[in-house]
Order: C-alpha cells, then structure tokens, then sequence
C-alpha cells in the first residue's frame, strides 16, 4: 500500500492489519511519532513495538527506515509485511547483489513503504548519500531504532555501531526517531537518550510485565532427566510435547550434546552457537521459523529479536548471567499472548563458573563488578521466597503486587528460624580450612564418613553429623541460600565456600536469619492448557493449521507470516459464511482477506456439510 498521510492510525490499523483497536500504549505513541515527535518506547516483548512505527511510517509521506541488527530475521519481517499489503523491503549484507540493486531501485522510484537496513549498511557514506536522495525526491517518514538497548556499553547485546545512529539526528533533524526496546534498566534507558541524542524524546513505558508467561526454578538433580520431565508433562508440569520451543545452555559443547540426546527421546531439536558455520546456523534458524514443533538447543548467540510468535516454552539448563539477559531469553516464550513457560535449572556449579569467567575477563574492573552485581540479582532471583515476577520486575524498576502465576506463588515455600542451620553450615567451612566445595560440606554435617572425609581427619571434627536432620538436598538449598544472601561466597577456581564480613553477625548469634525449605518433590499445580474458545471445533481448528501450513510453503514463509493461532481460532470459533464476516475476525486486514479469503470460506463451507 502507499502511504496516505490523511488515513487515521485506526483505519490504518483495521485496513492492512485486521485489528479492530489499539493495545496499551499504542495509540499515544503512533499519534506522538506520526505528528513528528521524537520517542522512545519501552514495551514488554509481544507488547506490539512494531506497530508503533510501522503505522506512523504508513501515515506519513516517504519511506519509513527501520534500523535493525537482526539480519537473519529482516526478510521474515518483510514478508509478514508482504503478505499484509504493504510495501516493504530490507537491505543487508547477507544478500545478493543483484537483489540489492532491485531494493535500491524500489527506493528511488518511491515504490517502498517501509526498509528494515542494519545499522553497518545504514551507515556507509555512500548509503546515507543515497538517502539523502530519496530524503529529496520522495521523503522519509521515519527513523526506527529496534532493539534500542544495544547501545548500551554495560549491556549484554552491545553493538558498538550503535553508537554512531546520533548521526541521524545531525544529518535528518526534522525527521522523527522513535527508539524501541523491551529490555533496559534506569543506566540503560540514560545512555539510549544520551548516546542516540533523544535526551528530549518523549518517553513511552508500558512497563515489563509478561502475565502469560509462568516462571519455574528448580534446582539441578539430573538436569537431563528433569528436562524431559519438564517437556514430557510428568511430575505435574503441562508439558510441550510437539511445540516449539528454546532450550538454553552456558557452552558450545552442551548445546550439541543436549540437542542431539533430544533427538534421540524423539524430540525434534537443532543446536545453534557461534562455532557452527554461518550456512547451519542459518538452515536451523529457518526451520525453527519455518516448522512446527522445533526446539532450537542454543547459547545466548541465538534469539535477539526472534519474531515466531507460537514459542510455547524457554528453558535454562544453566544460570544466565544476568536477570537483563534471562528477561530478554525468557521474552522469546509467548508473544502471541497465550500461555507460556520459563523454566530454569541451576546449581552451585553454574555460580561458581560464571564468577570464574567475570574474574578471568580482560574487561576493566569497574564492568567486572557490574557484571557480579548483576550475577548477585540473578542468584537472588533464583532463590527467591516470594513472588518471581515480582522481584524480577522490581529490578527493572516497575512494581507489582504477588503474580499467582509463578512457582512461588503457586505452592508457597515454608520458612524456618535458620540462624542455628546457618552457624552449622558455616562452622563446617572454618573448621576445614575455607577449602572445600558444598558436597564435602555436606556429607561431614551429616555424619557421612566417606573416603575423602576419613582422609581429611574430618570425621573427627565437632561439626561431623550435626547435621543429620536434614538431607542433602535440603543442605544443598542452605548453601544456596546463603551464597545468595551474600553471606558465603564461592571461590571461582575450585568452587570452594568462604565466609564473607557479612555472615559474621549470623555466626555469633547477633543477627536472625530466615530460610526457606526446598520445594517437596510433589507434582505442581498444572499450567492450563491452551483451549480453543467454547464454540470452537478443535477439528476445524486444525484442519484451518493444516491449510495455513500447506500455503507457507508455497510461499516460502513461516506459517505465522499467513495468520497467528489466535486468528484462526477465531476462525474455528466464529465459523464465518461471508466474507463481512470473515473481515471481522482480529487479524484479518484487507490483503489478507483478498488473498486467502476465499480458500478459508471454502474450508469452512466444506467442513459444514
């Protein structure tokens, strides 16, 4: 479509994308940027950031430039857009030429709407030449920064090319800037105004909150078996079998091993991490996008900005370094709306590994203090006796009263008078030297005399078998606790437990501590499942997914590119005989009602007889 600078939002928003209204936030923004204001948007991921400047860009005259780092996933935009009607292009390194050369000649002969550009190409004299060309010929209705937050130098998705999009303002000063993110904490959100020069923007912050997304933390046992577990819908949880989803680990070498040991129980999974070659990484990023059902297996290498809407689930098998990064991984699960999970696994090895890689980094001490600061929150996070969403959200600064929709909320955890547990555990760490690990810990305070507590002498110490009323697993959530409480520390190198200043007060009786006990090994109260509305046909609903799924690859688009679920379970639902009828369903604009308009009342037509 071209642009019509006398179209209103809401026209724009029913006619090329089939919504009937505008979510949260929306509707200030698209009215702030299509009357030439300068913005920066925080919005929860699935929040619908992209509609903010894709409208303007459609309402104002020129094209509308979209700033990306996300090559892999420019062309799926593009081609949701595509499919909605609208004119849309991208340029970036990863393609052809001759395919360039037809994108740049759509651009001076004004026949683009919308250009997805990486931030590198973008910035080549020769292309901001170019620009200043169209600028003259055609216009520009818009800058749009995506993924905002990558300018930050502390961050975890730094792009040092970032930091040179202030040249848009320099170069293009009447022309608006809206900078989007769904990930920034309060030093995040100063260096996207300082260094993009958007100090006078107006701030839009719809907050951070994902409530359909359930958090779950559970401690490591036998990580592959509880995974399994997790995916399999034993011990009370749901279960994905047959969704898509991500699964998260620390190192290369795990992620191929885990991926290939989920192939072997039947589960169709794919690794992905930097040290694939560019052309697997990319085959694997398309099937994830393209099929159903895929779980990708990846490091943190995979993911930013990843657009399928129907990931049902992201699970950790190791601790994130961060609650930003684990914010942003976690994001990925549920950005249709519908229920979702995040479930993380993790031990006291993981804390000692990545304190050993803050502590062996070339980075300057002041970002390797940060980088423990945040290490610290993560554990806290972890070991959490009341609501996850609402700590994780306090972090980022935004407020919320208990969830009822984590695993803390949902099945309480019971506290005790720990002092007395504390002073034990800590009794144990000096009488040894501040030399060992949780495990032999451990086995001393419950009276274990195993062959290496023999050899030590440590059988003999006043703290052997003081602990015999807890067992190992409640023992090893005490380490925890404490660790997190700041009162023990973990020495990197060995993972050996030290006392910290702090657990002095404890150890002499002066100040009181409160524990929590682990969670029993009980199965948990269930996620409900997706259903379909009560006057939908489950059949009809999937023979409308079947149909969705033969029509992606004629077209060579992932199948959320033709219509979401949630459209065509209002489809199923609605059971429409005219194409009125059709045309109200949420979802479907006029492109898509003219194109597949007719193939959907013949199935329905068909399905009725």
């Amino acid at each position: 479509m071209q642009n019509e600078p006398s179209a209103t939002a809401a026209e724009v928003l029913h006619r090329v994308f089939g919504y009937a209204e505008f979510r949260g936030l929306q509707a200030d923004i698209i009215e702030h940027v299509a009357a030439g204001g300068d913005a920066i948007v925080l919005m929860p991921t699935g929040g619908g950031k992209s509609l903010c400047y894709q409208i303007p860009a459609l309402m104002r005259r020129g094209v509308g430039l979209v700033v990306s780092p996300l090559i892999a996933l420019m062309q799926d935009q593009v081609n949701a857009l595509c499919q909605a009607g609208v004119r849309a292009a991208c340029l970036n390194s990863a393609q052809d030429a001759q395919v360039a050369r037809e994108t740049m000649a759509g651009l001076r002969a004004g026949r683009v709407d919308l250009l997805y550009v990486a931030p590198e190409r973008l910035l080549m004299s020769g292309f901001l030449e170019f620009l200043d060309d169209i600028a003259a010929a055609h216009g520009i209705a818009l800058f749009a920064i995506d993924e905002a937050h990558c300018v930050s130098q502390w961050g975890h998705d730094f792009r040092p090319e970032y930091l040179k999009l202030a040249v848009l303002r320099e170069r293009y000063p009447g022309i608006p800037r809206i900078a989007l993110t769904a990930t920034a904490d309060a030093a995040t959100r100063r260096e996207i105004g300082t260094r993009l020069e958007l100090d006078a923007a107006r701030w839009f912050v719809a907050g951070f909150d994902r409530p359909n997304i359930r958090y779950r933390v559970v401690e490591k046992d036998n990580p592959r078996r509880q995974l399994l577990d997790f995916l399999h819908g034993r011990d009370g949880y749901p279960g994905h079998r047959g969704e898509a989803g991500i699964v998260y680990c620390m190192s290369r070498r795990k992620v191929d091993e885990t991926a290939a040991w989920l192939v072997t129980q039947n589960i169709p999974a794919l690794p992905y991490h930097a040290g694939l070659d560019a052309a697997t990484r990319r085959e694997h990023q398309e099937r994830f996008q393209r099929d159903e059902g895929i779980v990708m297996v990846a490091t943190i290498a995979f993911g930013m900005g990843i657009d399928k809407p129907d990931v049902r689930f992201v699970a950790h098998l190791d601790l994130p370094k961060s609650l930003e990064g684990y914010y942003q991984e976690t994001g990925r699960a549920g950005r249709d709306g519908e229920a979702a999970e995040a479930w993380l696994c993790y031990g006291l090895a993981d804390v000692a590994l990545l304190q050993q890689w803050i502590e062996d980094s070339a980075a300057p001490e002041e970002i390797r203090r940060i980088e423990a600061r945040k290490l610290s929150a993560m554990l806290g996070y972890c070991e959490a006796a009341s609501c996850r969403r609402a700590m994780l959200l306090a972090y980022f600064g935004d407020g919320q009263a208990a969830c009822g929709n984590c695993d803390v909320c949902l099945d309480p955890p019971e506290t005790f008078d720990g002092m007395v547990t504390a002073q034990k555990f800590m009794s144990a760490i000096l009488r040894t030297g501040s030399r060992f690990g949780a495990g032999h810990l451990i086995d001393i305070l419950r009276g274990k005399a195993t062959e290496r507590v023999v050899a030590m002498g440590h059988d003999r110490l006043p703290t052997f078998g003081v602990g015999t009323d807890m067992d190992e697993r409640e023992w090893r959530s005490v380490a925890r606790q404490l660790v997190s409480a700041g009162l023990l520390r973990v020495e990197s190198e060995y993972g050996s437990l030290l006392l910290t200043d702090a657990a002095r007060p404890v150890l002499r009786g002066q100040q009181s501590l409160r524990l929590r006990r682990p969670a029993k090994a009980q199965p948990r109260r269930k996620t409900a499942a997706v259903a379909l509305p009560d006057a939908a046909d489950q059949g009809l609903f999937e023979r409308l997914r079947s149909w969705r799924r033969d029509t992606a690859r004629e077209l060579n688009v992932p199948p959320y590119v033709i219509f979401h679920d949630a459209t065509l379970r209002a489809i199923a639902g609605r059971a429409p005989r005219t194409r009125g009828e059709l045309s109200e369903v949420s979802g479907v604009g006029e492109a898509k009602l003219a194109r597949w308009g007719a193939a959907i009342l013949a199935l329905l037509a068909e399905a009725q007889i």
